[in-house]
């Protein structure tokens, strides 16, 4: 298997050239009503998959495996990436970008299931569910870390106990950005379409074609064509981030799924499913993190988070990342 063969597929194509005619300033764009319609379709389509496949293997040892790994893995990877970035960053900045590492891309997931459905590697319909789990705990985390940093702030300053650095745009309680963390309408829907196709199994799945089948590599296509775009719009905020994040911003998915190969190893599960696991963990949330933090934490920066995550690890994940984990993977597991 050749590490370069995603470059030939077509939706990475329009990847590369939404990001292409954004830079040459195009007026060319996806209207939004249409990008959310794209969003929710691939969510849709990819937790029926999951439940679908899922009705066939039952609940074993390999999907609890997979899970635990998962959950093990959304709280080390933001809790190691805060310690890290408290060198170069503040820390309310340190813990937003530790939230968006440790969190996951639904995108980068589907891209990863697409890859490994064309090389007809098998895999899990139960990956689906622990991309639910892995996103969340960051942001529980990272909010933590942000009221612990308030009280270490105000303490310095001398200030009441429950002051807030940014005064005009109060937070939230943790009550309101746990449930917002837990009902994110992107999360229930992959969760419940899930559900939906492990309960009607073969004959759902029979009864939802082309829906869920045919048509999903263009939908996949279209939905990366717009995501090129709005890269390109990212990259100029990068100019202004230090050499040291954008290094982070490869070399720490690399290393959180180095983390996720030895735990997949330890646990014995199969390649597909491993590769998977690997790629959660190498992705980045640039949707439902930076969505909640933007008002949970407004002492952050968001063009950083937001800038590394889309303009720096997505982008390095879509042309690179994914086929080189399917490849170490597959080297490794034999």
């Amino acid at each position: 298997m050749n590490p370069l063969q995603n470059l030939l597929d077509p939706a990475i194509l329009f990847f590369v050239f939404g990001v292409a005619a954004g830079l040459l300033r195009s007026n060319l764009e996806v209207p939004p009503q249409i990008a959310r319609f794209l969003s929710l379709y691939l969510l849709m389509s990819v937790g029926l998959k999951g439940g679908f496949s899922l009705a066939h293997s039952g609940l074993g040892a390999d999907v609890l495996g997979s899970l635990g790994a998962a959950l093990l893995l959304a709280l080390l990877v933001p809790a190691l990436g805060y310690l890290l970035l408290r060198k170069w960053l503040s820390r309310f900045d340190a813990a937003a970008v530790a939230a968006t590492y440790g969190s996951v891309s639904a995108t980068t997931f589907i891209a990863a299931s697409q890859y490994l459905a064309q090389l007809q590697v098998p895999f899990g319909g139960h990956m689906a569910v622990a991309l639910v789990l892995m996103e969340s705990p960051a942001i529980l985390m990272a909010m933590a870390l942000a009221a612990w940093a308030r009280r270490q702030q105000a303490a310095e300053q001398g200030a009441p106990r429950g002051s807030n650095a940014a005064p005009g745009a109060p937070a939230p309680s943790h009550w309101h950005v746990v449930r917002e963390a837990f009902t994110d309408g992107a999360n229930l829907l992959l969760l419940g379409s899930l559900l939906i196709g492990w309960a009607t199994g073969d004959q759902g799945k029979l009864m939802m074609e082309p829906f869920s089948g045919a048509l999903f590599k263009g939908m996949l296509a279209l939905f990366l064509l717009d995501l090129g775009l709005l890269v390109a719009r990212q990259l100029p905020a990068l100019r202004q981030v230090h050499p040291a994040l954008i290094g982070y911003g490869i070399v720490g998915p690399l290393a959180h799924g180095v983390i996720a190969m030895g735990l997949a190893a330890l646990l014995g599960l199969p390649a597909g499913d491993t590769i998977l696991l690997v790629v959660l963990a190498a992705s980045s949330s640039y949707i439902v993190v930076p969505a909640v933090l933007r008002h949970a934490m407004p002492e952050a920066q968001p063009g950083l988070y937001l800038g590394l995550s889309l303009g720096v690890t997505f982008v390095f994940n879509i042309l690179i990342g994914i086929p080189l984990y399917a490849w170490v993977v597959q080297r490794v597991w034999g």
